[in-house]
């Protein structure tokens, strides 16, 4: 059947739509009779595929050996021209000739057979099981799929990520003043939008801070605790952070006055946090240098020559300041032996006294009359 329009349907007449196109008795035909019906169908139809596809198995395999028979063929015929003939050799060349023909003979009919089936296949009447074949299937759940925690190295991680892609834009942001400034920025940068360059903006405080540039750090806290506040507006609608800041700042800008105070008070407190934060570095620094230069000054025993020097007594102190060598002498004689000899090795120890030196007015024999005195 066709139309004027020249399409063609007659692809439609034979189709094969239900098992109860014949004319049945209900006192006879019972549902359990429709339901044979439909499973013999179905298993000739499995049938009629498994044989389609035995078919495409045996061609498979024959055009493989058929491929291995060639191979063996053409390498007997170069050892014939090459000079190597015997009678073994004949035999097995015609054994394989004879096997290639039977190959393409049997390649031949299973291509055949497959040709008829696929015309068979074609003539099939369609039903309610081959009219259509699923496209695709897809089964949406609406449950919230259960997410791992991060760790502390995987949020350190991802934190050191995100701030070493987007320093530039975060640091745009922190300097940004006006309200639609900063809602037009961060409609044109939404990733900016999250945790981390609310994390990031105070680093960048506490950083200016040190540096005591305290009206920058001001302006950079401001922006935290507008990116804060966006989060907790997020958390509080539980939706994604980027689809409600613009929700935020429409409400900032006619603010009533506790929503103000609260803002203002939260600026307050993370400026604080971030002076005692800033103090703390700075503490922890001075410590790390005079720990770092303690170090360089440790003398051969590993005494602080400076701790060595506040505890003589103060007449060794006063002859270290002069470096006199005839006073330090007399000032230790004074002493008890035991106290003398404590007080000598902690100096050798922290490199105050080196007892190879010649400096001051003494000399190599004043030294040795000394450990003299003290061996006595």
């Amino acid at each position: 059947m066709s139309t004027g329009a020249g399409i063609d349907y007659s692809v439609w007449d034979h189709i094969y739509v239900s098992d109860d196109e014949d004319v049945t008795n209900p006192y006879v035909d019972s549902p359990s009779l429709f339901r044979m019906r439909h499973r013999a169908r179905l298993e000739r139809l499995a049938e009629f595929q498994q044989r389609g596809e035995d078919l495409e198995c045996n061609v498979l395999e024959c055009k493989r050996q058929l491929e291995e028979a060639q191979g063996r063929l053409r390498e007997l015929e170069e050892g014939r021209r090459e000079g190597e003939e015997d009678e073994d050799r004949e035999a097995e060349l015609k054994k394989v000739q004879d096997e290639v023909k039977k190959l393409k003979k049997d390649e031949k009919s299973f291509e055949k057979m497959m040709k008829e089936h696929r015309r068979e296949g074609k003539k099939l009447p369609w039903d309610v099981d081959s009219i259509s074949k699923e496209g695709f299937s897809k089964s949406v759940l609406n449950i919230k799929p259960v997410t791992k925690e991060a760790t502390e190295e995987e949020k350190a991680e991802k934190h050191k990520t995100f701030a070493e892609k987007y320093a530039k834009e975060i640091k745009h942001f922190g300097m940004t003043r006006r309200w639609e400034d900063s809602q037009k920025y961060l409609s044109d940068n939404p990733h900016l939008v999250c945790e981390e360059t609310a994390n990031c903006l105070v680093v960048i405080c506490i950083d200016f801070e040190i540096d005591e540039k305290h009206a920058l750090m001001e302006q950079v806290a401001h922006q935290a605790i507008v990116m804060q506040f966006i989060l907790d507006l997020a958390r509080t609608l539980k939706v994604d952070a980027r689809g409600c800041f613009r929700q935020f700042f429409s409400k900032i800008k006619t603010a009533d006055e506790p929503y103000q105070d609260a803002f203002d008070h939260e600026l307050e407190l993370l400026k604080e946090r971030i002076r005692n934060c800033a103090q703390i570095r700075k503490e922890s620094a001075m410590k790390e240098l005079e720990e770092e230069d303690r170090q360089e000054r440790l003398g051969p025993g590993g005494l602080d020559p400076v701790q060595v020097y506040k505890s003589l007594p103060k007449e060794i102190q006063k002859s270290f300041d002069e470096k006199n060598v005839r006073m330090l002498q007399e000032a230790i004689n004074k002493l008890d032996l035991d106290e003398g000899k404590y007080h000598l090795k902690r100096c050798i120890d922290s490199g105050l006294w080196v007892p190879d030196s010649l400096e001051g007015d003494g000399d190599e024999e004043e030294e040795a009359d000394e450990d003299e005195e003290y061996d006595s």
